[in-house]
């Protein structure tokens, strides 16, 4: 393998020092415990025992769309009167319920204790706590924390927390391996098969991915290790892998055509792989995609559409619909902007993008109702009252809870997009 070689990307403008609407009030955010949901079902060894409310346990429930009978890798040790009168030790009670829950599922080989707001409230130790059980389970069980905690935080931050808690407990890579290179950030399955096809096909092997499908499959980090963001919201992941030493390869994300190819270009650059034969490798599949994308493009182009602060995947979403489908942004807000791992998807937006960062969900309600946009992103609590005025939304939560990385997944990204304004012309017909 060949030294890091960034990618160049030339932009028409590009939007890498455009002022920046910095919003500071009222938050509309969902729970960050909402990441456990496709948590659970990646780390397939992993459990997450959520320690809060009967709230949590009802959110956890319900967004998950699973039935308690069908043993999800998932639970709640609820906080009740007992515990926040101090009638009870919380943490002989959290004891004894991590007990219960191992001798039941002996399989679990990673147990994560995840805090919540309940939990945060009454400062209830969760890493003293894994601190205690990791030791006396070990080595069959690792216990591991992490606040997955709805206070000022947007809900994929709980992947951020996750994955960042794991990082320490990576393996060092030895001092004379080569170049190894690190996928990170939560996939599908299938969306992983797929990369790891185009990875064979353009000679590139041993790629690791980080969460693996099992717990005692960790990847090993060090100064030689390269790492690629697959998910814009692991700031925190990003920089406890930084300070292993591993180097993180910068590419704009995985979504659409564009962002995929440049995404996997990136890797091809670093790996040493030839012009011909990453083009060769990505054509069929770009061909696929482009086809797609070129049936939804006419119901799309020349829309305008206004993202609100959520899930911080807008910025690459924004790239992709303005610069492959044709789509005006009429406002594209995110949480938070990290300009070090958004560089490059900020040179890719059209010059004069409206940006904002963070929440004042009043003002940001003011400017989407005037501007009237033709599709709003938002979370959950915003769509129906915007739906009531009259405007077609979109859950920004169905962004992350579905593939959507990769030149297979392309059709299925434009589709949530398409869908709502299908419904609402069958609707005004």
């Amino acid at each position: 393998m060949s030294v890091l070689v960034p990618i160049r990307i030339a932009p028409a403008g590009g939007c890498t020092d455009a002022p920046v609407l910095r919003e500071r009030g009222q938050h509309e955010v969902f729970c960050g415990l909402t990441g456990i949901i496709w948590l659970h079902r990646k780390i397939q060894d992993a459990f997450f025992l959520v320690v809060g409310s009967r709230t949590c346990a009802h959110l956890i429930q319900s967004a998950a769309g699973v039935m308690i009978f069908a043993e999800p890798r998932f639970a709640t040790a609820i906080i009740d009167e007992r515990d926040l009168a101090g009638l009870a030790d919380a943490n002989a009670e959290l004891d004894r319920v991590v007990q219960q829950l191992l001798a039941r599922r002996p399989e679990i080989k990673l147990l994560f204790l995840v805090g919540s707001c309940p939990s945060e409230v009454i400062k209830l130790d969760l890493a003293r706590a894994a601190s205690r059980l990791s030791t006396k389970f070990a080595p069959s069980v690792r216990v591991l924390n992490y606040s997955g905690s709805g206070i000022e935080t947007t809900f994929t931050q709980g992947e951020d927390a996750c994955l960042a808690s794991m990082v320490p407990a990576l393996p060092a890579t030895s001092t004379d391996a080569g170049t190894e290179i690190l996928i990170v950030g939560t996939l599908a399955d299938v969306v992983e098969d797929q990369f790891n096809r185009l990875f064979r096909q353009m000679g590139v092997d041993g790629v690791k991915y980080f969460p693996a499908r099992h717990a005692d499959d960790l990847p090993q980090v060090g100064s030689n290790t390269r790492f690629l963001l697959a998910q814009p919201f692991l700031a925190d992941t990003s920089k406890a892998l930084q300070q292993r030493g591993a180097k993180r390869i910068a590419a704009p994300f995985p979504l659409g055509i564009e962002g995929t190819e440049l995404w996997l270009q990136a890797v091809a650059e670093v790996a040493g792989v030839s012009k011909t034969r990453f083009e060769g490798a990505i054509a069929a599949p770009k061909q696929r995609a482009s086809a797609a994308l070129a049936r939804s493009r006419p119901l799309l182009e020349g829309k305008r559409i206004f993202f609100f602060p959520d899930s911080q995947l807008e910025i690459p979403l924004a790239r992709f619909l303005a610069r492959e489908l044709g789509m005006h942004l009429v406002e594209v807000g995110t949480p938070y902007l990290h300009r070090q791992n958004m560089a490059e998807e900020l040179a890719l937006l059209p010059v004069g993008t409206a940006l904002s960062e963070g929440q004042h969900v009043e003002n940001q309600l003011d400017r989407c109702i005037a501007a009237q946009p033709d599709i709003v992103v938002c979370g959950l609590g915003l769509a129906n009252p915007l739906e009531a005025q009259g405007l077609t939304t979109k859950w920004s939560i169905e962004l992350v809870f579905t593939p959507i990385q990769g030149f297979d997944q392309a059709a299925d990204l434009v589709e949530l997009f398409t869908r709502p304004l299908v419904r609402r012309m069958r609707l005004a017909a």
